[in-house]
């Protein structure tokens, strides 16, 4: 089945074909082409012009046989001319070689080594069996088209399009195979990182501070430098106000002052980062251990860096509900139909009409070409009304649904890292399958929990989509006054959804640290922070830049030795690199999926951080490191916080009547 009809990048008589089993999916009349869409049986798969049909009609009917089966159902006269053809869109003025794509009838073009192709041919046979080249095409198209305006123009701008398109195509499937191995490469890479971090997260916190420190006193020891330099020239004492405002920035540099400036602010920034470090020395010490530990809890419980595959498919699964619940939605109403028409001055475009009685009326004798099409499904029924409001709400569903998957991951990690930091002795004291035993703990007991927590989210980023809304349909409005308060709303929103998602994420910690509700986890969570807020700073920001960091430097790395790989610098395996028309198409999703797949590793190690951090605190203040209420922290975070686990008084009496004897 396939429709055929000109192509909206030419504007012309020119044909083309769509294939397809069933009916074409309306679209909306302002996106749409104004052309003839009919269904065959097959597409295309020779070449074939009107013109050449007319002048062979007399000696071989059975060019118009293949040609009426793309023709109007129901057109049977091949001496009409060519021009009332075109006019009332009876035929194609040509057939091309064509092949089936998503139920439609594309032409066949490709470029290969800077020859144009049909059906991957450069001849072929036409209706009459005769040799047919591709220059025959081309001035084919224009030959027949000339009366018409726009035409040669049109049909490079799709063969240019097509051409690269197709390249690009070419490119994913000669270089697939190479991406893929890039993907894995970044996985193994972030594993390593993500485990080698234990060794080296505090060398590289270290050293980046240092490097930080010591890159500020050299732009203080610069600025120094240029303010003598510029100590006792008469055009360098000028201040900055008396010169005002310049365009030129070069013009400030040439001033003792602005050097004074700059050196004085670099200095204060310095001693800032000497005085926190010094006074939170420590704190900076626990977040160090904090990763470390991190590490190794990823290292005892592997599976939990393939949950984002998880997540993954089950928002997919949401985002496939809400698209076909949206398309139901927007496909309820009546459907409408209007005039479409090529030409620009018809006074009947646009209005409504009725397909079952458009042939009688006069607006085809008005308006040649003109068609009655679908236009969008709507009317004025009382059920149509609602829909707008219907799809608002399947919106907030699919926000509940997403927030829900997202926070059943999050209660679903933190369960098993939890176990692991609450193992006595690890890794022995550490249960069996601890992920899935959390997921199993979290779908069981704290559904509720979970989908409570994210529908407050929901309703949030719900009033933030509208408040989006809002301030695309004001653009144009010139009230200054809504301007700022929208501006002022979209503001608190968004301060409120970053606020939630974080208090959230503790939440859902708590709730599979401790097992109680939302409400009572959110609260816990809040005020243990609060009383810990220096820690949580420091920690998150440590955190978060280990994380950019190792994201860059692994998309960077991959990315460089895939640029190596595929501009063929690596001699070793440079036989093997795939012929490409575009090295920048592989490359670029090298670097894009690089990133992806590491953001995806280094979210399950921040929620583990996150998780340990809380277990941390908790364990701080419920236990004491007595016998009965032992601390469960690392020997390295006891040894920085000068805390002690004392042994049983049982285990010391024997060993001391041992010595005795």
């Amino acid at each position: 089945m396939a429709t055929h009809g000109k192509w909206c990048t030419l504007q012309t008589a020119t044909a083309s074909f769509v294939v397809s089993k069933e009916p074409l999916m309306p679209v909306l009349i302002n996106l749409q082409c104004p052309t003839t869409q009919l269904c065959v049986s097959k597409c295309p798969d020779r070449f074939a012009t009107y013109f050449d049909m007319q002048y062979n009609y007399g000696r071989d009917r059975s060019y118009w046989e293949y040609y009426r089966q793309f023709c109007k159902p129901g057109f049977d006269n091949p001496k009409k001319s060519v021009a009332q053809v075109l006019r009332d869109e009876d035929c194609p003025s040509m057939l091309v070689p064509s092949r089936p794509f998503l139920q439609r009838c594309f032409p066949d073009f490709i470029t290969r080594n800077g020859t144009l192709t049909v059906a991957n041919k450069t001849e072929f046979k036409d209706g009459l069996g005769k040799t047919r080249s591709v220059v025959d095409l081309r001035d084919a198209a224009n030959g027949v088209t000339a009366m018409q305006q726009g035409t040669e123009s049109g049909i490079a701008g799709l063969l240019d399009a097509k051409e690269v398109g197709i390249k690009i195509f070419e490119d994913y499937a000669n270089s697939w195979y190479w991406i893929l191995i890039g993907l894995v490469i970044t996985m193994v890479v972030s594993l390593l990182f993500i485990l080698l971090l234990r060794f080296t997260a505090g060398v590289l916190l270290w050293c980046v501070i240092f490097g930080v420190i010591a890159a500020v006193g050299y732009g203080i020891w610069h600025c120094y430098w240029e303010y003598v330099a510029l100590q006792g020239k008469p055009d360098a004492e000028v201040t900055i106000s008396d010169i005002g405002f310049q365009t030129d920035f070069r013009v400030y540099l040439q001033l003792s002052q602005t050097w004074l400036i700059f050196m004085i602010s670099l200095a204060v920034t310095e001693a800032v980062i000497i005085l926190v470090l010094i006074f939170l020395r420590r704190r900076v010490r626990i977040a160090i251990a904090l990763l470390k530990e991190g590490s190794k809890a990823v290292s005892y419980i592997m599976s939990t860096l393939f949950y984002p595959i998880i997540t993954f498919l089950l928002l997919a699964l949401c985002i496939a509900y809400w698209a076909v619940t949206a398309v139901f939605l927007a496909s309820s109403g009546d459907a409408v139909y209007k005039v479409m028409s090529t030409q620009p001055d018809c006074k009947y475009a646009n209005i409504t009409c009725d397909p079952e009685t458009f042939g009688q009326s006069n607006v085809s004798r008005v308006c040649p070409g003109s068609q009655c099409t679908f236009a969008f499904y709507g009317g004025e029924s009382v059920y149509h009304r609602y829909i707008f409001v219907l799809q608002l709400c399947n919106l907030l569903v699919f926000l509940w649904l997403v927030n829900f998957v997202i926070a059943l991951g999050q209660c679903t990690l933190a369960g098993a890292f939890a176990s692991y930091y609450w193992a006595l002795k690890k890794p022995a004291d550490i249960p069996a399958c601890p992920l899935a035993a959390s997921f199993g703990r979290a779908i069981r007991y704290h559904t509720g929990s979970l989908a409570f927590g994210a529908l407050i989210l929901s309703i949030v980023q719900f009033f933030r989509i509208v408040l989006e809304y809002l301030d695309h349909k004001l653009k144009g409005a010139h009230n200054a006054c809504s301007r700022f308060l929208l501006c002022c709303l979209k503001c608190c929103f968004w301060c409120l959804e970053h606020f939630i998602k974080f208090m959230n994420r503790n939440a859902y910690i708590m709730i599979a640290i401790y097992g109680k509700n939302f409400c009572t986890s959110a609260r816990d969570a809040f005020f243990l922070l609060m009383r810990n807020v220096v820690r949580v700073a420091v920690l998150d920001k440590v955190t978060d830049f280990l994380l950019f960091l190792g994201k860059l430097l692994i998309s960077g790395s991959v990315g460089a030795l895939a640029f190596f790989f595929f501009t063929r610098r690596i001699p070793v395996i440079q036989e093997e690199v795939p012929s490409l028309n575009y090295y920048w198409v592989p490359l670029l999703t090298v670097i894009f999926g690089s990133y992806l797949v590491a953001h995806g590793f280094f979210n399950v190690y921040a929620m583990c951080v996150d998780t340990l951090f809380l277990c941390f605190l908790v364990d701080l203040e419920k236990n004491d490191g007595s016998a009965a209420r032992p601390y469960y922290m690392s020997s390295t975070l006891r040894a920085i916080l000068n805390k002690t686990n004392h042994r049983r008084a049982p285990e010391r009496r024997r060993g001391r009547a041992g010595r005795k004897k």
